[in-house]
């Protein structure tokens, strides 16, 4: 779906776009947001505010369209840390995904949720010792190394505990990924072995007993539109498999292929064209001139971002010099990415409706903020949004992935927001609000100890 440009992000226009943004994924019944036949306002009364709300259905809708488009020779794993909660988990391992995991907590999280070790992928550079034997005696699928000296690290622990460990080499290409929101190739990078270092690294690598090359892991970039972009993006990772094979005499088990998929957060941004992208791949190898034997893909936002709302509601509303401010129960703390603080990715604010005003026009220039002692806590700046009284539901869409956990939940001590998960028209809790007494819980006294885990 195309989400039509507009000369202004204000006014009735703005108000028009995020109304067809709540459209594609929700529905709007008098003038409410409603998730799976649940209205918003009846959210906020049974679980208080400010919370998430997550819709199954969308989940569903997003996760059949990717597995449409892709060919069956590509195995999907869920990239965690997009939104890590153990119920989406077990929703995706259902669906028959495996996990992607960037450090023991997130792998810890994934057996808990019940995923197979042999469908977990540890990527991420920077992994500890700890955390490399931790996944080494969970006998977990592969292991993404970053770098040669992390794949001495990993052969060394193998050769202490007696095991084979199977790992992919991570590489950052050559080919950089110009037009996706955050450049991850082409240039110096934390993540990967340089494309133009590969062939002496994977020799050195083959001549560790202890090591299993099975795979490449190639991730260029994120927040991806692009289809074109996406295309040759794979195209590459091909092309180098297929190198790579030959250089070893042998097909790789996996070529995986990231993620990076993105969502649209911004007015003039359209969606990822999945017939263009699934006709693309269709010309790609399906047997072993691939180079390797399957296909991975690592999808994290484009499975549950669209599906996760992020609301709050209206405590004070102010005018200072000429501007209204209207003043939330939520804000940065529980979505910095919301702030347009999340680094370089997502600079500008995202998509923001009043949830129980979703038919009326846009009204005067406001400014949304949350309770938080800093200017940073800006949800949206100058945007025209209805006229808005005490009490109202302000919502943040496309709220479902780097989020909530992605967000400086303990800074000034509020509590932090539940989480609800709506299917089939049921609302259900699935992460408890925060209290006041949060910030005391993990306060060391005396000579307590580590948690068994990180004793040493």
């Amino acid at each position: 779906m195309s989400f039509e440009h507009k000369s202004s992000t204000h006014g009735d226009d703005h108000t028009a776009w995020v109304r067809q943004l709540v459209e594609r994924y929700f529905e709007i019944a008098a003038g409410q947001l409603r998730i799976d036949n649940v209205s918003v306002g009846d959210l906020a009364n049974q679980f208080g505010t400010p919370f998430y709300a997550y819709s199954r259905a969308a989940i569903d809708d997003n996760w059949q369209a990717l597995r449409d488009t892709f060919p069956r020779q590509c195995d999907i794993y869920y990239s965690m840390k997009a939104n890590p909660h153990p119920e989406f988990l077990r929703i995706f391992l259902a669906y028959g995904a495996g996990v992607e995991v960037a450090s023991a907590g997130e792998l810890r999280t994934a057996l808990h949720a019940g995923a197979a070790p042999t469908r977990i992928l540890f990527a991420g550079p920077g992994k500890t010792d700890a955390e490399l034997e931790f996944a080494l005696q969970q006998g977990i699928g592969e292991i993404h190394a970053e770098s040669w000296g992390e794949v001495q690290r990993i052969a060394k622990l193998a050769d202490a505990l007696g095991c084979l460990a199977r790992i992919g080499l991570r590489i950052n290409p050559s080919l950089a990924s110009a037009v996706g929101s955050l450049q991850m190739g082409g240039k110096p990078s934390q993540f990967g072995i340089d494309e133009e270092q590969i062939d002496e690294v994977i020799d050195q690598t083959l001549a560790l007993s202890s090591i299993k090359l099975v795979g490449l892991h190639l991730n260029t970039g994120t927040q991806l539109l692009d289809a074109q972009l996406v295309l040759a993006y794979y195209q590459h990772a091909v092309s180098l498999c297929q190198r790579v094979s030959q250089r070893i005499g042998r097909c790789l088990d996996t070529l995986d292929l990231g993620g990076g998929l993105g969502i649209p957060y911004f007015q003039g941004q359209s969606e990822l064209n999945l017939d263009q992208l699934k006709a693309g791949l269709d010309a790609l190898p399906t047997d072993e001139s691939l180079g390797a034997r399957k296909l991975l893909l690592e999808p994290g936002r484009f499975l549950i971002g669209s599906a996760g709302v992020y609301v709050a509601r209206v405590i004070d509303i102010k005018v200072s010099r000429g501007q209204t401010f209207v003043v939330l129960d939520g804000g940065m703390h529980h979505h910095l990415a919301a702030s347009g603080n999340f680094g370089q990715l997502l600079r500008r604010p995202f998509p923001i409706a009043v949830l129980n005003r979703l038919n009326e026009s846009a009204g005067d220039s406001v400014s949304v903020v949350g309770p938080l002692c800093t200017p940073l806590d800006t949800l949206a700046r100058h945007v025209a949004l209805p006229t808005i009284e005490l009490g109202d539901l302000v919502g943040i869409m496309q709220s479902g992935a780097y989020s909530r956990t992605s967000s400086p939940m303990q800074f000034l001590g509020h509590p932090a927001p539940p989480e609800i998960l709506i299917d089939g028209g049921v609302a259900r809790l699935i992460r408890r609000r925060g209290c006041w007494e949060d910030s005391l819980v993990d306060v060391v006294n005396g000579d307590e100890g580590q948690c068994p885990s990180q004793a040493r």
